[in-house]
């Protein structure tokens, strides 16, 4: 069980580098002009900034459930 839980955390952990990176791929990506301009472009790149930083979000919370579950199991 507590291999199992331990392999949750990684996961969990990966995934929220994987986001946080995608989010500050897509922030880089929106220049002052495309801001300036309010084009398509800056509105996707935000959504994908918002829809990947909630991503890192979700999976840090997950991440601190797994862990309380694994000191749980092993109090």
């Amino acid at each position: 069980m507590n291999t199992f839980l331990v392999i949750l955390i990684a996961i969990f952990a990966i995934l929220v580098v994987v986001s946080l990176v995608r989010g500050i791929v897509a922030f880089l990506q929106t220049t002052k002009v495309d801001l300036e301009s309010g084009g398509e472009n800056s509105k996707r790149l935000m959504e994908v900034q918002n829809k990947a930083m909630f991503n890192r979000i979700k999976y840090q919370a997950l991440a601190i459930v797994v862990v309380a579950v694994l000191l749980m199991v092993n109090s």
